[in-house]
């Protein structure tokens, strides 16, 4: 019996989220699994990857093949490397406790560059959101200017109407007193 570790779809119509499982390489892909291992979210920013890392290490030191995604999903949260560390253990290339350090190293780093990869996302949308906000009271303050100028036209226009029918009645009262 040949095991896979692949995804199985699950969610709504266009915001689809997987689980990690192992299955017969026979088994429909939605269908009947022998254990699920995890879940990914391919629909936040970073992709949320939740995965039992001991049931993944262990199925894939038993042989288990991954699909191409599960490959990479395996290779991003380490459980690649630490197998490739495991086997150079089993051969005496390596001891444990470098393995564990190497790993663990490998992991600080990793993590390191997640979270910079959040807090830059997060900078980035706290940017934008301000130059947004920028642009928005620019153009609020120029459109109270545009208006303020037309009420001043207006008003200007309104002052001369008035003032015009006064000045032609001082004209005919000079001239009726000539």
């Amino acid at each position: 019996m040949a095991v896979k570790i692949r995804l199985a779809r699950r969610g709504r119509k266009k915001l689809a989220m997987y689980d990690i499982v192992i299955a017969d390489a026979r088994a429909p892909r939605d269908g009947k699994f022998i254990e699920k291992i995890g879940t990914y979210n391919p629909n936040t920013n970073p992709a949320s990857i939740n995965l039992n890392e001991e049931s993944a290490l262990k199925w894939v030191l038993n042989g288990a093949q991954p699909t191409d995604t599960t490959r990479a999903i395996l290779s991003y949260k380490g459980i690649l490397l630490k197998k490739h560390l495991q086997v150079g253990v089993n051969k005496g290339a390596i001891s444990q406790d470098i393995a564990d350090s190497k790993f663990n190293d490998w992991k600080t780093s990793k993590d390191l560059k997640i979270t910079g990869k959040a807090d830059g996302l997060d900078a980035s949308k706290a940017a934008d959101k301000a130059a947004r906000l920028a642009r928005e009271v620019e153009i609020n303050a120029a459109r109270a200017a545009a208006i303020a100028k037309k009420n001043t036209v207006e008003e200007e226009v309104v002052a001369e109407e008035t003032e015009a029918p006064a000045a032609e009645g001082e004209e005919a009262t000079t001239e009726s007193a000539e």
